[in-house]
């Protein structure tokens, strides 16, 4: 019954003069455990309260197109297929998933010191941070089919191949932490996918997904802060026809940009840029609770770093941010992060 009735959600979504509506959301799980392997064991288990809670929001929130941070990768994808199970026995279906290997944890094929603490072989020398290669990926959720044939993995990019990177420096201007890491090292600490969504009628809706390094956790170099600048500042010069080619509209960028426009440590000018570039909508998610928040660290605070940036020509219907209620509120729970969506109309 429940295959006979999303048959005929698609059908009728295609129907000649039947606007689409879409719910794009992203979601900074913080879905990481301490070593390979665990996460799946905690998944297949059924006993971990903060799993349940990360199920218990995805299933309120209903996304048809959901992106997730902070989730442990592995080969055959096993972690996040367990997660697709576990939603689906909480009523919510998402039949197509994708999972690419990010840099996080990635070692180079030299071993460097590309953090600049001195030595080799830490989580700051992989590609991406991270103690083991994939944690702390990224997935994507859809119950509409992904057209694997054509996403493109931007992850690869060296950092220096960008057009006028922000690249580090020692005081004396020689490239830092040296000029041999800065050979080697990509620009994104996770990942940048350009996932095409096929829509019933046809047509694609291009996800422009993300999950940015923190602006900290460095020195006077700014390494982070500068990676973090670039990995936003990618998305415009993607746009502007620079990396190749330009993902056609309709488009959505979404992910955790670990960046507010207004406070907290980073430059901020990136994320002000995207933001006010005219080939996007800002639809400045809020809660009650919360604002435009969509984080709440100990250390700092609540701040807005993730983002559902539809393109211009999308007719937006409505947006928000699940902030919880409540300590007893399963947003609490799942992880500091908050699950931002925007709801869209297709024409």
């Amino acid at each position: 019954m429940k295959e006979v009735a999303a048959a005929l959600v698609l059908l009728l979504a295609a129907a000649p003069g039947l606007a689409q509506q879409l719910r794009i959301a992203t979601f900074n799980t913080e879905l990481s455990r301490d070593g390979p392997g665990l996460l799946l064991r905690d998944i297949d288990r059924g006993e971990d309260p903060q799993i349940a809670a990360v199920i218990d929001v995805i299933s309120a929130n209903n996304a048809d197109v959901l992106l997730l941070q902070g989730i442990d990768w592995d080969l055959e994808n096993r972690a996040v297929q367990a997660l697709r199970r576990r939603l689906s026995e909480a009523g919510t279906d998402y039949p197509h998933i994708l999972s690419l290997q990010p840099n996080a944890g990635r070692p180079p094929a030299q071993p460097l010191d590309l953090d600049g603490d001195g030595k080799r072989g830490g989580p700051g020398d992989n590609q991406g941070y991270g103690r083991f290669r994939g944690q702390g990926g990224m997935a994507l959720l859809s119950k509409l089919p992904i057209d694997v044939t054509a996403v493109r993995d931007l992850s690869d990019l060296l950092w220096r191949e960008l057009p006028q990177a922000q690249l580090p420096r020692h005081p004396d201007g020689s490239p830092y932490p040296s000029r041999d890491a800065q050979q080697i090292q990509r620009l994104s600490d996770t990942g940048h996918w350009v996932v095409p969504i096929m829509l019933p009628d046809g047509s694609r809706l291009h996800v422009l997904g993300f999950h940015a390094t923190p602006p900290v956790f460095d020195g006077p170099e700014d390494r982070n802060g500068r990676r973090n600048h670039d990995e936003i500042r990618l998305w415009q010069l993607l746009l502007n026809g620079e990396l190749g080619p330009v993902p056609p509209a309709p488009f959505v960028i979404v992910g955790d940009a670990n960046l507010d426009p207004d406070r907290g440590a980073g430059r901020r000018s990136a994320i002000r840029d995207l933001l006010s570039d005219p080939r996007l909508q800002d639809p400045v998610p809020e809660s009650a609770e919360a604002g435009t928040a969509t984080v709440d660290w100990a250390s700092v605070g609540k701040m807005r770093v993730s983002y559902v940036l539809p393109s211009a020509g999308l007719r937006i219907t409505g947006s928000g941010v699940d902030w919880p209620r409540d300590a007893q509120d399963a947003a609490d729970r799942a992880s500091r992060h908050r699950l931002v969506w925007t709801d869209i109309t297709l024409p």
